[in-house]
């Protein structure tokens, strides 16, 4: 466990790395635009996305530097899309990792045009890794842009958006967030694996369904810790959820209920591992990871 614990926060810090080489220097124009980029994406964070990645690279034995730019272009999806979910137009928070969210540290203009930027450099940093063959970075970008659109995240927050206060069945909830938050899961487990130039099509196929379960039981857990965590231990604002009555797992299933079906999840994305062995040994600690968090 301790060497696995080291590995990740290994990857962590590489994330960080990548995504800083990445970002735009402060002392740059327009300043107040990258001082608010670089608030955002370097305010801390699990990385789970970014480490997905590199997981998965290492599961289908491609080398960790030709995933660097997926890596980041995934977590810059991610930050901009917390960006524009806290806005006050959408959820309305005031907490993100701890810290007062981009519309609140800044104002609500630049944290539109954060989100703007972001989403605009990821797919530029994909497009311009050198370390990739044409194609590869052809199927990375229409894998991300896939899992962002109207059809993954941004179609899921509208879905998410009209549900506040409207009855929902189970089928209805999966399918938002399958959209919403596991769209960009999978995302990033077939960016890393796509760093392999060769990739076998079963082992996408695979690595595919092990990152829907990974999705859904992350959302899962998501819904039922706000229920049983804080604030504090959160970095957002606790009940939010409840609060604006939008529909989630424990409400739909009850607590209990929520935490088996993540735990179920847990267990099927794991299953798919089994033929690539060992080499998928941080893809299954990281399942484990996401149904048994805290924050």
């Amino acid at each position: 466990m301790k060497s696995l614990d080291t590995s990740i926060t290994a990857l962590r810090q590489r994330s960080e790395q990548a995504l800083e080489q990445r970002l735009p220097a402060e002392e740059h124009t327009p300043q107040h635009l990258h001082r608010a980029m670089r608030y955002v994406v370097l305010g801390g964070g699990k990385r789970i996305r970014p480490i997905l990645v590199y997981s998965a690279a290492t599961a289908v034995q491609a080398d960790l530097a030709q995933v660097d730019a997926a890596a980041a272009a995934v977590e810059l999806i991610h930050a901009y899309s917390l960006v524009h979910d806290d806005l006050p137009a959408m959820d309305n928070d005031d907490l993100r990792r701890g810290r007062p969210t981009c519309h609140k540290a800044f104002d609500e203009a630049t944290a539109i045009l954060v989100g703007d930027a972001l989403q605009a450099l990821a797919f530029q940093t994909l497009a311009d890794n050198p370390l990739l063959p044409a194609a590869n970075r052809l199927q990375q970008v229409q894998v991300l842009t896939a899992a962002s659109g109207a059809a993954g995240m941004v179609g899921g927050q509208a879905l998410d958006l009209a549900s506040v206060g409207q009855p929902m069945n189970i089928e209805a909830l999966e399918t938002l967030n399958r959209m919403k938050t596991g769209a960009l899961i999978r995302a990033s487990v077939l960016l890393g694996a796509l760093g392999q130039v060769n990739i076998a099509a079963a082992d996408l196929t695979r690595l595919s369904h092990y990152a829907e379960c990974v999705g859904l039981a992350f959302q899962i857990q998501d819904d039922i810790l706000d229920i049983t965590s804080d604030t504090a231990t959160l970095g957002k604002t606790q009940g939010s959820d409840q609060a604006r009555d939008k529909p989630t797992y424990p409400m739909l299933l009850g607590l209990e209920q929520a935490q088996h079906r993540a735990t179920h999840l847990c267990a099927q994305a794991q299953e798919q591992l089994e033929p690539f062995g060992e080499r998928a040994s941080l893809l299954s600690w990281l399942a484990g990871f996401i149904v048994q968090r805290l924050h």
